[in-house]
């Protein structure tokens, strides 16, 4: 299957969580094509700053694309309950290659999203990529989250590091007031074992279940409300 047929298949798929369908039926054709184009920035500097772990176009978009989306309903409603401002300001920590920060970005175009990344080469991507997509709402900080220089409704990260005290720490230090801390993982034993292993933790903690279209593996994400 094409790259942009599997990509507008996967995205479909989506839509049919009521609240995903809502944020991107009305810009349809531009996510899709932004989306792509992003893909397409991925590819062609993949092999000299290892950005992603791919083997062809297909896992790109499914394991990376695609998954970065599929819980967009769920972020959305959180920010529903838990946002008060107009413009919610998310930080995607350990960004990477823009994972989920920039998917998330182009689906919320009403969100300031900070994608913050240590290492030099990979926030001039992130730097380039946004120029190219022309994207507003996305700012790079090249640095460690514990310095990053605001505060956030919401931080996420995806395949950056296993939950530990000193990264909890980091994180909840760049939540706002009655914010969230939203974690893609993987297999929900190991998620909680993760929590387990944590000593009193803060927080009320929530692990949702969400589906990716095309991957038959488990997926989670992990909710922290800051207190």
């Amino acid at each position: 299957m094409k790259t942009n047929d599997l990509l507008a298949q996967g995205v479909e798929a989506l839509m049919k969580d009521a609240e995903i369908e809502r944020l991107l039926s009305p810009r349809y054709d531009k996510i899709i094509s932004l989306l792509t184009r992003y893909i397409k920035e991925i590819e062609l500097f993949n092999p000299a700053y290892g950005l992603v772990g791919t083997k062809d176009s297909e896992e790109l978009v499914v394991k990376h694309i695609l998954d970065s989306l599929a819980p967009l309903g769920i972020i959305s409603r959180l920010l529903n309950e838990t946002c008060a401002e107009n413009t919610p300001q998310i930080a995607d920590a350990g960004s990477g290659a823009g994972l989920p920060g920039i998917p998330l970005a182009i689906a919320m175009p009403k969100c300031e999203f900070t994608l913050i990344e240590r290492m030099g080469r990979r926030a001039g991507f992130l730097c380039g990529a946004k120029a190219v997509l022309a994207l507003s709402n996305i700012t790079v900080e090249e640095g460690e989250l514990e310095k990053t220089s605001g505060t956030f409704a919401l931080v996420t990260f995806r395949a950056f590091k296993p939950l530990e005290p000193k990264l909890l720490k980091s994180l909840f230090s760049a939540c706002a007031a009655g914010g969230v801390i939203a974690a893609y993982k993987g297999r929900r034993d190991k998620t909680e074992a993760e929590l387990q292993a944590l000593k009193d933790i803060r927080g009320k903690q929530e692990i949702i279940p969400y589906a990716v279209p095309f991957l038959d593996e488990e997926r989670h994400l992990l909710i922290i409300r800051a207190d």
